[in-house]
């Protein structure tokens, strides 16, 4: 992991500088999720493969600490894995543990650990969800189904056909790694008769071959938190497939995609919506309703002479999550009739002879610098 940190430059892949902060990270991860969906680019490999690459940069950037310490990696340079000359550093970190110990414990027969092959940890999961959008705005409990690595569900993990057990290597003695005494050194290697394991499975289960893992269907429960926005990856820990050797699971990755809204969308946390109004609305100010995400209406007082385009703020009424609410942003945009009654065209006849045209002051202006 230590290497592909220092290789990738995931700043570059979300396009976002070294200094942005978490919040433009998140705002341009979703921006780009939602370009390269695989919803929304069907067949494509190229489109899908930038989709996986832009959630692994964000995977590490949009948390803290992880970014602390990939830009701690990054910070380092080469000379963390061998600098310039080409030569090797050591650094316990690329090897999951006390790796000083353990290899200068392999090369002089000293008391650093042997682990063989040791645990390793399960493989991570990236299921797709999708989310109607007011199920998104207010969260939601859900129960997703996916076909993944589980436990063997015959043998419980331990690859034993039932009524027996794995039995202790008898070339190891349970270790996993074996030693080669050559003089004054004693190298150890993992041991070959049970590939590491400490253990070998003499019958077999018949359902996961003594592996201790099969594919099969399952069910997984899914909290979705309420405001949860296209594109957006939720991490449950332990959720994806089964480690080997005791180490432990991967994790689920659920991407949400949200489905679109026949009357609002969305900002961040602001619901959006457009509203027509009539001309006498807008030029003489008017109380008009306005529709919620919950059903319900609410009254935005209009100002005489308010512009067609205008945008107007609704306090409170957008997405609230446990951090932070929004607002719901209203555009208003004034409709020009199509057909007239004979009382409407002579109302609006009597209005223009009363007005002047807005397009005077520039002509007049137009005509000066002409005479000039």
């Amino acid at each position: 992991m230590q290497r592909e940190w220092f290789e990738k430059d995931y700043y570059a892949v979300l396009g976002v500088p070294p200094t942005a902060t978490q919040k433009e990270i998140t705002k341009a991860y979703r921006k780009l999720a939602r370009e390269f969906h695989p919803d929304a680019n069907p067949n494509n490999p190229s489109a899908e493969e930038r989709f996986k690459e832009v959630s692994s940069a964000y995977d590490v950037l949009g948390d803290e600490e992880r970014r602390k310490e990939y830009d701690e990696v990054r910070r380092a340079g080469p000379q963390a894995f061998g600098g310039q000359g080409g030569g090797f550093r050591f650094d316990p970190r690329d090897f999951g543990g006390d790796a000083m110990g353990d290899i200068l414990g392999q090369m002089f027969g000293g008391g650093g650990r042997r682990r063989g092959a040791g645990p390793q940890r399960g493989g991570d999961i990236e299921a797709v969800l999708s989310i109607d959008f007011v199920d998104a705005v207010n969260g939601l409990t859900t129960t997703l189904h996916l076909t993944s690595d589980t436990t063997c569900s015959s043998c419980n993990g331990s690859g034993a056909r039932a009524g027996t057990s794995p039995l202790q290597c008898p070339q190891c003695y349970g270790r996993g790694v074996v030693e080669d005494n050559q003089g004054p050194f004693a190298f150890s290697s993992p041991c070959t008769r049970c590939a590491g394991r400490g253990v070998i499975v003499e019958y077999p289960c018949v359902g996961c071959r003594g592996s201790g893992i099969e594919k099969r269907p399952r069910e997984v429960k899914v909290r979705i938190p309420a405001g949860v926005d296209n594109g957006q990856r939720i991490r449950l820990k332990g959720r994806g497939t089964p480690g080997r050797n005791g180490g432990p699971p991967g994790d689920l990755f659920v991407v949400c995609n949200v489905s679109g809204h026949q009357v609002f969308g969305r900002d961040g946390m602001n619901l959006t919506v457009r509203l027509p109004i009539t001309f006498s609305e807008a030029a003489l100010g008017a109380n008009i309703e306005v529709p919620t995400l919950d059903g319900a209406t609410v009254t935005l007082r209009l100002k005489p002479g308010t512009p067609s385009g205008s945008r107007h703020r609704v306090k409170g009424k957008g997405i609230s999550s446990k951090s932070s609410s929004g607002d719901l942003i209203v555009t208003v945009d004034v409709v020009v009739p199509t057909s007239l009654s004979s009382e409407e065209r002579e109302a609006i006849e009597s209005l223009a002879t009363h007005s002047s045209s807005p397009r005077d002051k520039i002509l007049a202006a137009a005509q000066s610098r002409r005479g000039s």
